[in-house]
C-alpha cells in the first residue's frame, strides 16, 4: 500500500494503485465548430488562462496526439523502489512480470509469457517473453529480474514498501530467486503463501544502469541507490520498460511521458502500443483548478468531487463528456491516533497525557460513535458515497458484512468516555481522571478539500463531546515524515488504496513501514526506547500472517472474517466513508473500461482517439447516481 491520494491505474501486489485525472480532447471541436469565431476565440483564451497555472502555457484544443492528467503535487522521486506516494509516475513507465485486470481479477502476461505452480504450491517459475527491450535499446533479461528483486526489493540498505510483502510464514523467510534459463525464472518460497504471486506485479528495474549504485556506498556506508533518480534527474538518464518514458519534468508545472519505441505490447493487428503517443500530467495544486481546467476543455479527465458532480451531471451532452461510477472506492479513509508509546532520547513521542487518552480503548470507540459519518456522506460526499466499516473493500470477495458498525451515537459516546475514567466540567468540557483537558491535533494534507472538510466536521462533532480538536492541514510531504520518520504526531485523517486481495502487511505487521498507528522505525532512523505492542495488536498481525498462509479462499475469508471483526472493536483505525468511484472521461477515447480498481485509464496502452466512440454501458456509467435510472 501507499499513501493514497486517488486511483486510476492496474495495482501492484494489492497493495498499489494510481491515480490521475487527465487534458483535451478533439471531441471539443464538435462543440465549439457551432459557435462564432468570438466564442472560440473567448474559449482559446480561457484555456491559455487555465493551463497557464499548470503548464505555463497553453495547449490547442487540435493537439490531438496526446491525452492530459492533473494530478495535485509534483512527484517526490522517479525511483519506483524508493517511492511512497500515489499517485506516482510507475505505472505509466514500468511493468512487472505480470498484471492483474481490474475488471475480473485475473492475472495476466506482461513481461513474463507464462507461468507454472508447483504443486506442492512452493515454487513459481516464470517465462519471460522473447525480444524484451529497455528504453535505451538494451536486452531485458531474468538477470533483471533477479537484480530487481535480490538486490532492490530484497536488500535491507534499502528501505521499501515491497520487502514486508515478500516474506513468507511465521519466519517470515525471503524467497530464493534463481536463474532457471536464458528466459526462465524461479520463486522459492518455504511453505505455500496465498499472495506471492501478486508479488509478480512488482516494477522490473534496468540492471545494466542500476547495479553499481547498489554496489557502491557514500560516506555514511548506504548504497548510491538511495540517493539515485530523483526527481532531478535528466529524464532522458531513466531507462524504463513500460508503455512510455519520461521527457520532461517542469517543477510544479508538468510531467510528459512520450510512447516507449521498445516497448513489448503489440495490438490485434499486430500495431506498436500504446496508441496515444504522448501522456502530460498537469501540476495542479487545486482541485478548484483542475475543475475549471477540465470544464474549459484542458483536461482529458477528471475525478469527480462530490461538490462538482451536480454541475458536470449538467454538463455531460455539452461537454462532450461522460461522468463513469464505479461504486465504491477500494481506497480507504480514516482517522487513525498515535498509539506508540516509544521515546527518542527520553524524550516521548507523543504527550503521555494525550498517549492514555488514545491508547484507551473507550475513548477510541467513543471517538467512532461520536463522529457522524451520515453526515459526511450526505454533506461532504453529497450523497455519493457509503459509511465504510471496515479496511477490506465491500467489492472484495473477502469483505465482512457482520462487522461492528459505529453509527452516530452521542450518548454511547459520553457513556464510554464516563467509563473510560473521563468527567465534564462546569463549561462541558472534557476532562481526564486527572483533570487534564482533552485537546489534540488532528492533521490532514493540505489541498485535499474532501479531507479538509471531513477534519473539519470531526473537529465540530468531537466539540460537541466537550474534546478541543485543533485541526491543521500540513503539506503532504511534512505529513508524510512526521508518519514515516520524526513519528510525533497525534491524530490524523488520510487514506490509503486496497485491492480485493487483503494482505497487506505492511500496515498490520508490527514493523510493517505503514503500520502508522504505532509505527517501529524504519531501517537506519534512530532506534525507540520502551515502544510497546498491545495484544491486541498483535493479534490482528498474527491473523494477517494466518490469512496469507491459506491457499483454499473460502479458508482464507474465515480467517479475514474475524481480523476485520478485531480490527473494528480495537479501532487503530477508525474508517469514515467510502466515496463513489467517479470519472468524467471525455468522449474522444475507444478503449475505456471503467472500473473502481483501475479507474478509467487502467488499460492506457489499448486506449485510442476515436471521433465516435460507442456510449459507455449504463452500469458503469448511471450506477448509483440518484435520479440517473442506475442501481
Amino acid at each position: 500500500m501507499r499513501w493514497g491520494n486517488k486511483v486510476a491505474m492496474s495495482r501492484v501486489a494489492g497493495q498499489r494503485k494510481t491515480a490521475i485525472a487527465r487534458e483535451k480532447n478533439p471531441g471539443q471541436q464538435n462543440y465549439l465548430s457551432g459557435r462564432s469565431w468570438g466564442q472560440k476565440l473567448i474559449s482559446a483564451l480561457l484555456c491559455c488562462l487555465a493551463l497557464t497555472f499548470s503548464l505555463g502555457g497553453c495547449f490547442s484544443p487540435e493537439l490531438k496526439d496526446q491525452v492530459v492528467f492533473s494530478v495535485l503535487s509534483d512527484p517526490k522521486t522517479f525511483n519506483a523502489v524508493l517511492s511512497q506516494e500515489s499517485p506516482n509516475v510507475f505505472g505509466y513507465i514500468y511493468e512487472g512480470l505480470i498484471r492483474e485486470n481490474p475488471l475480473t481479477g485475473e492475472r495476466t502476461p506482461a513481461l513474463a509469457e507464462s507461468w507454472e505452480i508447483s504443486p506442492d504450491n512452493l515454487t513459481i517459475t516464470f517465462t519471460l517473453k522473447e525480444g524484451l527491450r529497455w528504453s535505451d535499446g538494451k536486452p531485458l533479461t531474468v538477470d533483471d529480474v533477479l537484480f530487481s528483486y535480490n538486490d532492490l526489493y530484497l536488500n535491507p540498505k534499502i528501505p521499501n514498501n515491497y520487502r514486508d510483502s515478500l516474506k513468507v510464514g511465521e519466519s517470515q523467510a525471503e524467497p530464493k530467486i534463481t536463474k532457471v534459463g536464458d528466459r526462465q525464472v524461479a520463486f522459492n518460497i518455504p511453505e505455500p503463501f496465498a499472495p506471492f504471486l501478486e508479488t509478480a506485479q512488482f516494477p522490473i528495474l534496468p540492471a545494466h544502469i542500476l547495479r553499481e549504485t547498489v554496489e557502491k556506498t557514500d560516506e555514511n556506508g548506504n548504497p548510491l541507490f538511495l540517493s539515485t533518480w530523483g526527481t532531478n534527474t535528466p529524464p532522458d538518464q531513466i531507462v524504463v520498460n513500460g508503455p512510455y518514458k519520461l521527457t520532461r519534468y517542469v517543477t510544479s508545472q508538468r510531467v510528459i511521458f512520450s510512447k516507449n519505441p521498445y516497448y513489448w505490447e503489440k495490438g490485434p493487428n499486430g500495431e506498436s502500443l500504446p496508441y496515444i503517443p504522448r501522456v502530460v500530467w498537469a501540476i495542479v495544486e487545486s482541485t478548484d483548478t483542475s475543475l475549471l481546467q477540465f470544464r474549459s476543455g484542458s483536461l482529458d479527465s477528471l475525478g469527480v468531487p462530490p461538490e462538482s458532480f451536480s454541475l458536470l451531471k449538467q454538463e455531460e451532452e455539452r461537454g462532450n463528456f461522460v461522468i463513469y461510477n464505479g461504486g465504491p472506492t477500494y481506497a480507504s479513509s480514516y482517522l487513525t491516533f498515535n498509539l506508540n508509546q516509544g521515546k527518542r532520547q527520553g524524550k516521548p513521542l507523543v504527550d503521555p497525557i494525550k498517549s492514555r487518552w488514545f491508547n484507551n480503548l473507550n475513548f477510541r470507540q467513543a471517538i467512532a460513535y461520536g463522529i457522524d459519518r451520515e453526515r459526511m456522506v450526505n454533506n461532504i460526499y453529497r450523497g455519493l458515497g457509503e459509511k465504510q466499516n471496515s479496511f477490506i473493500p465491500v467489492q472484495s470477495p473477502f469483505f465482512n458484512p457482520d462487522v461492528k458498525v459505529y453509527n452516530y451515537d452521542p450518548e454511547k459516546a459520553q457513556a464510554l468516555l464516563k467509563a473510560g475514567g473521563f468527567t465534564y466540567n462546569n463549561q462541558r468540557q472534557l476532562l481526564d481522571d486527572r483533570g487534564n483537558r482533552v485537546r489534540f491535533v488532528l492533521n490532514t494534507n493540505a489541498g485535499n478539500k474532501v479531507r479538509e472538510a471531513m477534519g473539519t466536521q470531526i473537529q465540530e462533532d468531537l466539540g460537541k463531546l466537550g474534546i478541543q480538536v485543533d485541526f491543521s492541514p500540513i503539506s503532504f510531504g511534512v505529513l508524510v515524515d512526521k508518519l514515516s520518520n520524526s513519528l510525533e504526531w497525534d491524530a490524523v485523517v488520510l487514506g490509503l488504496t486496497g485491492g480485493n486481495d487483503p494482505h497487506i502487511p505492511n500496515v498490520w505487521y508490527v514493523k510493517g513501514n505503514l503500520h502508522m498507528f504505532n509505527q517501529h522505525p524504519q531501517a537506519g532512523a534512530q532506534p525507540l526506547e520502551g515502544q510497546t505492542v498491545a495484544p491486541w495488536e498483535q493479534n490482528i498481525a498474527d491473523l494477517a500472517l494466518k490469512g496469507s498462509q491459506i491457499i483454499p479462499q473460502q479458508e482464507r475469508s474465515l480467517v479475514y472474517d474475524q481480523m476485520q471483526l478485531e480490527v473494528q472493536e480495537y479501532l487503530p483505525f477508525i474508517y469514515l466513508v467510502s466515496p463513489y468511484s467517479l470519472s468524467a472521461v471525455r468522449n474522444r477515447f475507444c478503449g475505456i473500461e471503467y472500473s473502481a480498481l483501475g479507474g478509467a485509464f487502467w488499460n492506457l496502452p489499448s486506449i485510442s482517439f476515436c471521433d465516435n466512440p460507442p456510449p459507455p454501458p449504463s452500469s458503469q456509467a448511471n450506477r448509483h447516481f440518484p435520479g440517473t435510472g442506475g442501481e
